[in-house]
């Protein structure tokens, strides 16, 4: 159960997106989640967006790329690099939309998530930078973050809900 106080939270100043979210899975397991193909399985829903088509080098240099396919039927492609992977603390990488983004066009942003273990599971806060000449596109991804967390929250809680013995 996700209790109210830790609904996922994000904000945005004109530079920065900061989000965070109390998770029930260990940070391996959140990980794998986020940077695996899991994330097809969660991020998105008919109403929005869904991600297809993930494909990673999970590795520092590595790449990545998925195509986010939205509730009217287009494919958008997003890409990027893995900057830093310490597995279950933090990983760092570029993201970059490979269409013209209506608030952000093609303008490269840095996603960090940072891990920490909770005796629940694990604090996942995200530092989405970059946006600096870009304020409209931190507003939309800080509400953004938000939605995508509370996805997580509810894969990984159903997730263990499924494995709970009766």
């Amino acid at each position: 159960m996700i209790l109210p106080h830790s609904w996922p939270r994000a904000m945005a100043n004109t530079e920065t997106v900061m989000a965070s979210a109390e998770l029930p899975a260990s940070p391996q397991q959140v990980v794998t989640a986020l940077l695996t193909s899991d994330v097809e399985r969660w991020w998105g829903s008919a109403e929005t967006y869904r991600m297809i088509g993930w494909a990673a080098d999970l590795r520092v240099g590595g790449s990545w790329r998925v195509i986010v396919r939205t509730a009217d039927g287009r494919t958008l492609p997003a890409s990027g690099s893995f900057l830093e992977i310490a597995t279950g603390l933090r990983v760092v990488q570029t993201r970059r939309y490979d269409w013209d983004h209506p608030t952000l066009g093609r303008h490269e942003t840095t996603v960090a998530y940072l891990l920490e273990p909770t005796s629940a599971g694990t604090r996942l806060t995200v530092c989405h930078g970059g946006f600096a000449g870009f304020p409209d596109a931190a507003a939309e991804h800080a509400e953004g973050w938000a939605r995508v967390l509370g996805w997580l929250q509810a894969h990984l809680g159903c997730r263990l809900a499924a494995r709970a013995p009766p």
